[in-house]
């Protein structure tokens, strides 16, 4: 019965580590999902009708944040209306090719950097897109973000309520 009975406690052992294992995979797949969510919780914008109103949720830090495209790929986005231009980071900008047009200087939230004008052939939020809109290669921009300014957002009518930003097609380019 000993033999036996340390065995039932490896199988017994081995199936608590491999509960706790997965509990804790779990646990940690489900809180990075709900952390993901905050910080953008407009990830998943539909991009299926051109030109329709675009409803934005505010995230956790107060932050207009959306999953949008540049040049066809998805890029996380963070609308700034102080941006004269569609801010993109340097390692962005080589890995789309964009083109460096004349060097600029740029300032920014970390003070003022050196960058170059760039030119997206095309920028897309939800269903809401636009062509030839003049960028900046800004480097340092942290994780990545795409800071979505006025040369974008000034195509749009823009309509803060609460939590809520609307994005629509101005009057005059409706129908």
């Amino acid at each position: 019965m000993g033999e036996r009975g340390s065995e039932v406690k490896r199988t017994g052992l081995g199936m608590m580590l491999a509960f706790w294992v997965l509990f804790i995979g779990l646990g940690t797949w489900w809180f990075q999902g709900m952390l993901e969510e905050r910080m953008n919780p407009n990830a998943q914008l539909v991009e299926s009708v051109d030109g329709a109103p675009l409803n934005l949720t505010r995230n956790a830090a107060g932050h207009f944040v959306a999953t949008g495209r540049l040049n066809g790929e998805a890029v996380t986005m963070l609308l700034d209306t102080g941006a004269t231009q569609v801010a993109v980071p340097a390692e962005l900008a080589e890995r789309l090719d964009l083109p460096r047009l004349g060097e600029a200087r740029f300032s920014t939230a970390n003070g003022r950097v050196s960058g170059r004008f760039t030119r997206l052939d095309e920028v897309r939020l939800g269903g809401l897109v636009a062509h030839d809109v003049r960028g900046a290669i800004v480097p340092g921009i942290e994780d990545g973000v795409v800071l979505l300014g006025m040369s974008f957002l000034g195509r749009f009518d823009l309509q803060m309520r609460g939590d809520t930003l609307t994005l629509r097609l101005p009057e005059k380019d409706k129908g």
